[in-house]
């Protein structure tokens, strides 16, 4: 928000303040105007489900035009289940002028007001069906209205209904303004941000529907476009569309050209909208910036076009190649750019003291003009200021709060309620040469909603621009800091600190990256868009979970748990495995030690992991005399000595001599093998020798025998 919490309502609350039921009090009001006297259940004849909204809208946004008669509407909201008779709406004004902001606040919420109000007109209303809506219009002549001092004066109206028995009445309030006849000078701030989902620069999907014609970031030059409004400008916005070179969306690359083009006055916000209040209550040396924001650049999308080649002179003149040329990236400066800004203007959270306007000074090297809500201000003044030296710019609250709320209403009627409500606040600060209109940071915007609330402050100001408010002689004030914003914005450095400390840890570990900026740039990106949250318990959730995930970035590389490992051999080596879940390839060294002797590892290995993978290192270790088991500690590091992960132990069961008893045993089976082949062969070469003693000796007996 730009302001703080300046008594915020409700809106709700505001709506159905037109919902509220006067049983005898309205009815005697109202009485001459019965058929009937009420009785005092009145109020229990209402209908229990759902309730009646009664708004009005009078003038022009809540101004009356001086000698012109005053057309009111009135709309009856019937939000029962069912019909709401006819009536009779009669409209009344209290002329009793409201003397300051908080008897505006007390009569919108309460619609209790000091003095009497006297009739302006009264109409028949129609039957309204249930959940149906009717509009009754009261013209009030100039002879009736009368001539009225400049001021913001209650004016309600209340609702009769002459059928049923007995009649119920009902009422809705809202003020009618008279403007000075010499109005001041105001100036309109409306803030251009947009937030990626991922924190860092919008990708060209984003882009592509923020710059499309329905698109938000289309809708807020669409909403000042033609106005006197002047812009505040994320210049992350530009620098995303300027980064994605010719890869660039063409709607994105026509909404930079209208914003250049455009003759409002502009400035830049802080990158990422950050606050400057926190960096300062932090006691930072400089105010952060972005880090280089090179890794978001692809040199193909700069690539420069070669130089036509002059066409040879003759045909025996041999036409030379173009030569290639390196692509011109944009610096940063370049990609942030804003054209025609108006340079040193700062627009922080509340809770500035001096001693942080001098920080402000300081960083920026020249006189800064700081932005601030009217509340910091022990007495209300314009909106041109210098305190101790330091130009300050006050915006009016109470008057932005609403105005804010009617720029960020779809509802027509409800965003008339708040331009009244924040016109009228205008109208109240007072003689002043020059006031401030700051709205809220709001990325859902309509158009048509953004310029009605613009173009309504004309109805009592003359509207001007930003670089006259700028020049305008400064009155003299002093600072009132509220405790709750102080003790807040000391809230919010703290917790800046543990993201910086954060922050320190992701440098470190960004060591085993080959270009550690595709890392810590988006990171504090997001750290920027972070601080530039204004909800106290928003910002609280945020740095809460940019925590979480900076955690878990720095666990997304380690060792992974391993096995039991069984070591059969005097040497062999042993399966680690290292995760990297990060999207980049990392270089890391693996560190093994052993917690006995009897193993010898490798101390370290160079392990290149893979992007999104695991990574398997064979470690070569080597068993010296004896066994048993023993563990090893496995840990990360980056090529700078940064510890990374959690370190991880093995159990490893060591059996080296195992290796010489097998060896042996296998050697005993082969000598066996071969001892008893020997002697199979010699059997059976005896075997072989026997037969063939015996068949020489049968073949001789057999010869005989012939004979």
């Amino acid at each position: 928000m730009i302001t703080p919490r300046f008594g915020r309502r409700v809106r709700a609350q505001r709506r159905a303040r037109g919902a509220v039921v006067f049983a005898l009090a309205a009815a005697l009001v109202a009485a001459p105007h019965l058929v009937s006297p009420p009785s005092a259940s009145a109020a229990a004849d209402a209908p229990e489900d759902g309730t009646v909204e009664i708004s009005l809208t009078t003038g022009v946004h809540g101004v009356a035009q001086p000698g012109s008669s005053l057309l009111t509407t009135v709309m009856v909201e019937n939000g029962t289940e069912e019909e709401l008779s006819a009536g009779r709406v009669e409209l009344e004004l209290n002329r009793m002028a409201l003397t300051d902001g908080a008897a505006l606040t007390a009569w919108l919420d309460s619609g209790e007001a000091p003095g009497a109000f006297a009739s302006l007109g009264t109409e028949e209303s129609e039957a309204v069906a249930a959940s149906e809506t009717s509009t009754t219009s009261v013209v009030t002549p100039v002879g009736v209205l009368g001539a009225l001092p400049a001021g913001v004066y209650p004016i309600r109206v209340n609702l009769t209904e002459d059928a049923g028995s007995p009649a119920t009445a009902r009422t809705g309030q809202s003020v009618l303004i008279v403007e000075d006849a010499a109005p001041a000078q105001v100036t309109v701030l409306v803030p251009v941000t947009a937030t990626p989902a991922d924190g860092g620069l919008l990708t060209a999907e984003e882009l592509t529907a923020l710059t499309a014609p329905d698109g938000a970031l289309t809708a807020q030059l669409d909403g000042v476009a033609g106005t006197s409004a002047s812009l505040a400008v994320d210049p992350l916005i530009p620098a995303a569309i300027r980064a994605l070179g010719t890869a660039a969306p063409a709607s994105a690359l026509d909404w930079l050209d209208r914003l250049e083009t455009l003759p409002n006055d502009r400035f830049a916000l802080q990158p990422g909208d950050a606050d400057a209040t926190t960096q300062s209550r932090a006691g930072l040396p400089a105010i952060l910036k972005p880090l280089p924001l090179d890794s978001y650049l692809d040199p193909a999308n700069f690539a420069v076009a070669p130089t036509p080649t002059p066409a040879p002179t003759s045909a025996s003149t041999p036409t030379p190649s173009p030569t290639p040329t390196d692509p011109e990236l944009p610096t940063d400066v370049e990609l942030m750019a804003i054209e025609r800004e108006s340079p040193g203007v700062l627009w922080p959270t509340a809770g500035v003291d001096t001693a942080d306007l001098t920080t402000f000074n300081g960083w920026m090297e020249t006189d800064v003009t700081t932005i601030l809500p009217s509340t910091s201000l022990a007495a209300p003044t314009g909106a041109v200021v210098a305190i101790d030296g330091s130009r300050v710019l006050l915006t009016d609250a109470a008057a932005s709060a609403a105005l804010s709320d009617a720029a960020a209403e779809t509802d027509d009627t409800a965003r008339e309620q708040n331009i009244a409500e924040g016109l009228a606040h205008l109208a109240l600060t007072g003689p002043a040469p020059s006031l401030l209109v700051g709205l809220d940071r709001n990325e859902a915007r309509t158009a048509d909603a953004l310029r009605e609330t613009i173009l309504s402050v004309s109805s009592i100001a003359d509207p001007t621009d930003f670089s006259t408010l700028r020049t305008t002689p400064p009155q003299s004030a002093t600072l009132r800091v509220p405790e709750s914003d102080a003790a807040e914005s000391s809230e919010r450095a703290a917790k800046l600190e543990t993201l910086l400390a954060d922050e320190s840890r992701l440098t470190a570990f960004s060591s085993i990256l080959d270009d550690p900026l595709v890392l810590l740039s988006p990171e504090r990106l997001r750290m920027l868009r972070l601080l530039g949250v204004r909800d106290a318990e928003d910002y609280a959730t945020g740095v809460d979970a940019h925590r979480i995930a900076t955690i878990t970035t720095l666990d997304s590389v380690g060792v992974q748990e391993p096995s039991p490992i069984q070591l059969f051999t005097s040497a062999a080596p042993l399966p680690v495995w290292v995760r990297n879940d990060l999207p980049w390839p990392v270089n890391v060294q693996l560190t093994a030690k052993p917690s006995d002797a009897r193993l010898d590892v490798q101390p370290s290995t160079d392990v290149p992991a893979g992007a999104a993978s695991n990574t398997r290192v064979k470690v070569p270790v080597e068993a010296r005399v004896g066994s048993g088991s023993l563990t090893v500690d496995f840990s990360l590091s980056s090529p700078t000595g940064v510890q990374i992960g959690t370190d991880q132990t093995a159990s490893v069961t060591v059996r080296a001599e195992w290796e010489n008893i097998g060896l042996g045993i296998l050697g005993g089976v082969i000598a066996l093998l071969l001892v008893l082949g020997i002697v199979r062969t010699v059997v059976r070469r005896r075997r072989d020798s026997a037969d063939a003693g015996t068949d020489a000796a049968a073949a001789d007996d057999s010869a005989a025998s012939g004979e």
